[in-house]
């Protein structure tokens, strides 16, 4: 009976070492606070929003210049005849249309830019918390984002590291 607790005692004491074991190969860090506080981040929201702007620029001129003419031809319509008031009815629908491509083609390179720019930016910041998590003897390092599926964040956190690491105050 005192060799089975004996043993009993030891596989509790083994399991309970193992989990305390696991237990600090396991870190987390919240990305989505951590990629704004690098400077990329800031440098690539900045094109972006010029980007933005230079779209916007550009698709009011075509609806300054849509409005003119539409108010133009309001104007003449009693005067200019049934063929060129077809004619200028087919022009503005034509004038709708290029500014609603315009305004597609612009929210796609929108998006194809803001990938571009955020790609290196996930890498950068990756890397750094992988280099941080073999420094710390880290096997595992979750995601504390909210949202990511993390219900519990009570170990390590390696945020203070990962900025020391990019250089971030």
């Amino acid at each position: 009976m005192r060799k089975l607790r004996k043993l009993f005692l030891a596989a509790i004491m083994v399991v309970g070492f193992n989990v305390a074991t696991q237990a600090q190969e396991v870190a987390h860090i919240n990305v989505s606070e951590l990629i704004p506080l690098m400077p990329e981040s800031k440098a690539a929201k900045d094109e972006l929003t010029k980007l933005q702007e230079k779209y916007k620029k550009e698709l009011e001129t075509m609806q300054k210049d849509y409005q003119t003419k539409g108010q133009k031809y309001q104007a003449e319509a009693a005067t200019a005849g049934d063929a060129l008031n077809q004619t200028r009815m087919k022009e503005m629908q034509e004038m709708e249309e290029r500014m609603s491509l315009f305004a597609q083609n612009a929210q796609q390179e929108m998006g194809k830019k803001e990938l571009a720019l955020s790609e290196p930016i996930l890498t950068k910041a990756q890397q750094a918390i992988h280099k941080v998590a073999r420094a710390k003897g880290y096997k595992y390092v979750l995601d504390s984002t909210i949202g990511s599926g993390v219900i519990l964040a009570d170990g390590p956190n390696l945020m203070a590291e990962v900025k020391k690491e990019l250089k971030i105050n």
